[in-house]
């Protein structure tokens, strides 16, 4: 036995590789079997795998017999707690066997010591009553440590061990999560066993054997409540901002849109008189030609010459002739024009006035010669291209034809509009196929009923600006899925996967960028 003081150091010390060593310990031993060595979690044996050089002051190093390759190595106090010496009464009481006796003892204190340095314990402050003492064996297998309210331990949530993608022929026990590579759903086994089928879980046999955790579908549900919420924040701002502009611009500026094209109420009243007044003035203008070129033709039922065979002063009322004005002979049947010094009988090359009302611009032929009511041979050529175009004019005012180029209830090309009632288009069913390639020009809003594994093709008619919704339904099978044509794009560039249980409906909505993409994102499982 050695003769040396014990210095106050931790019998632990800790290397990485380095070949063969040696690793030195800087505690003292008594004997080369005081020390346990350790490659990685191997417990090496003395001799057989490493040898020990104790010096002068009880301090040494180990030597191994092979490389330590890529683990650390580890060398720490293991001396026998045990004591295999005893002082009898009257015997022998040597300095040097109480020395030994000793030394021994504070080498096992020391290593109880390390020991505890590397266990669970509560901090010197803390209040006198903690409890650390363990749950039972039983309430704590296959659980985790955790801690109360009070700081106490406690039996945590089981976490489970997680075994990667989902895979048939594998043995899963309790606790054991994986995730399901068809839709990215999480779960966690609840009952031991080997599995069978194929993917989704939502529709294997063996559903109930497992809990869901984490469901994807949920979670896109939630992004995209957030994405509608962050889009009508700006919405709201852009409003704000817009708010912000000159009530006296709104009510009174005259020239050019306040914002975003819109002009102000003054704009829109100035073009309202105008155009009143344009219209007045055309309406002035027919009636004045009218009145030129047909007198009073919308009463001339009131202006006759009875049985007058004879050119009359006046008409049967009394009236005086109004030179330009239709009269009618009751005798002869026909209608004669008072030109103010003689009538003319109103025919047109052969036809009667009254046949060609409904085409004015014969009035422009020369006509062949008629014999008015006085006797006289005359033309009937007296009316212009310009004339006739204008009684048209007012004939058609007359009657309520053209009076507008629009009504409110028509759309415009040209303005800005304000909708004040809904617009609405239908919904175009889509047939089953193993392809289904939508028509695009046949409606925005479409429906489509999954009978099987399907792609949802490029569309024809695709033109840029439209937008709408396709209602996806599945079959009461379910677990059908979707594939999509090139032309159809979506968020990070990850097509979406439908919902899979059986009558699930997703709503896909869409949105023309051009003739060869469309913008996208899928409304999952909307009940």
């Amino acid at each position: 036995m050695a003769d040396y003081a014990i210095s106050n150091v931790a019998r632990r010390v800790v290397y990485a590789p380095s070949g063969v060593g040696p690793y030195a310990f800087t505690f003292e031993i008594l004997t080369s079997s005081d020390i346990a060595v350790y490659r990685g979690s191997t417990l090496l044996t003395l001799t057989t795998d490493y040898t020990v050089t104790i010096n002068a002051n009880g301090t040494g190093s180990v030597t191994l017999v092979a490389t330590a390759g890529t683990s650390n190595i580890t060398i720490v106090g293991a001396k026998t707690i045990q004591r295999t010496t005893d002082f009898t009464t009257g015997g022998d009481f040597f300095a040097n066997t109480i020395n030994d006796e000793l030394d021994a003892q504070t080498i096992f204190i020391q290593q109880v010591a390390e020991t505890a340095e590397r266990g669970l314990k509560a901090p010197v402050i803390d209040p006198t009553d903690i409890n650390m003492t363990l749950p039972s064996k039983a309430s704590r297998a296959g659980k985790t440590l955790a801690f109360d309210a009070n700081g106490n331990p406690a039996v945590g949530e089981d976490i489970g061990n997680w075994r990667g993608n989902w895979a048939a022929g594998i043995s899963y026990t309790v606790r054991d999560l994986v995730r399901d590579a068809s839709n990215q759903n999480v779960y966690r086994c609840n009952t031991a066993h080997t599995s069978t089928g194929t993917t989704p879980l939502s529709s294997n046999v063996d559903i109930g054997k497992w809990d869901i955790v984490i469901a994807v579908a949920d979670l896109s549900a939630l992004v995209d409540d957030a994405e509608a919420a962050a889009a009508a924040a700006a919405v709201s701002e852009t409003n704000a901002a817009a708010s912000e502009l000159s009530a006296n611009d709104w009510a009174t500026k005259t020239s050019g849109p306040v914002a975003g094209g819109e002009y102000s109420a003054k704009y829109h009243a100035q073009a309202a008189s105008t155009s009143a007044g344009n219209a007045a003035s055309a309406q002035t203008a027919a009636e004045a030609a009218r009145d030129q070129t047909l007198a009073s033709f919308d009463s001339f039922d009131d202006r006759y010459l009875g049985a007058k065979t004879s050119a009359p002063s006046v008409d049967n009322d009394g009236n005086a002739l109004v030179a330009g004005a239709l009269y009618f002979n009751s005798v002869t049947g026909v209608m004669n024009v008072y030109t103010g010094s003689i009538w003319v009988a109103a025919y047109v090359s052969g036809t009667d006035f009254l046949a060609k009302a409904n085409n004015l611009s014969d009035l422009t032929n020369a006509g062949t010669a008629r014999t008015n009511l006085g006797g006289t041979t005359v033309g009937i050529g007296v009316f212009t291209a310009a004339t006739v175009a204008a009684a048209q004019q007012a004939m058609d005012v007359e009657v309520g034809v053209d009076v507008q180029a629009y009504d409110v209830d028509t759309a415009k090309t040209d303005v800005t509009q304000t909708f004040t009632k809904a617009q609405r288009g239908g919904v175009v069913a889509l047939t089953d196929a193993a392809t289904i390639t939508p028509d695009f020009s046949a409606g925005n809003n479409f429906s489509l009923a999954l009978g099987g594994n399907r792609t949802l093709a490029n569309p024809s008619n695709q033109t840029a600006g439209q937008s709408g919704a396709i209602t996806i339904t599945q079959d009461g099978t379910g677990s059908r899925t979707l594939a999509y044509g090139s032309n159809w794009k979506f968020s990070n560039g990850t097509a979406p996967t439908l919902t899979t249980t059986a009558n699930a409906v997703d709503v896909l909505v869409y949105f023309v960028e051009s003739s060869s993409r469309i913008t996208a994102r899928l409304v999952s499982d909307v009940k």
